[in-house]
């Protein structure tokens, strides 16, 4: 009981929005990604709490697929698309809320 009490909040993914050229991601508290490039793939493994979603965003008047998968205890965000991405990552505090956003663009 008593270390519960220590124990920080688990991580847990409340929502996705899809923007042009980026993803916005909703938790409650900070996410602390860490990124891989392979092959042009972008990957960003999140050791968080959340639900299984795919879709599809436009970068530079292109589509890209995004997949979030549950593997063991993370969640992966891989973007891909017909050429190459590189991404770069910030997460900020919004009305008690931590937004990490995912601006995406081509090699």
């Amino acid at each position: 009981m008593i270390g519960r009490m220590f124990q920080p909040d688990p991580l847990w993914l409340e929502r996705v929005d899809v923007l042009e050229q980026r993803l916005e991601f909703w938790f409650n508290v900070e996410p602390v990604p860490h990124e891989e490039h392979v092959g042009g793939v972008v990957i960003l493994r999140l050791q968080s709490f959340g639900r299984e979603q795919q879709g599809q965003l436009e970068v530079q008047g292109r589509l890209a697929n995004w997949r979030l998968q549950r593997e063991r205890r993370d969640l992966v965000l891989k973007v891909v698309a017909a050429r190459p991405l590189r991404s770069e990552w910030h997460a900020e505090e919004v009305d008690g809320r931590w937004r990490l956003v995912v601006s995406l663009m081509e090699q």
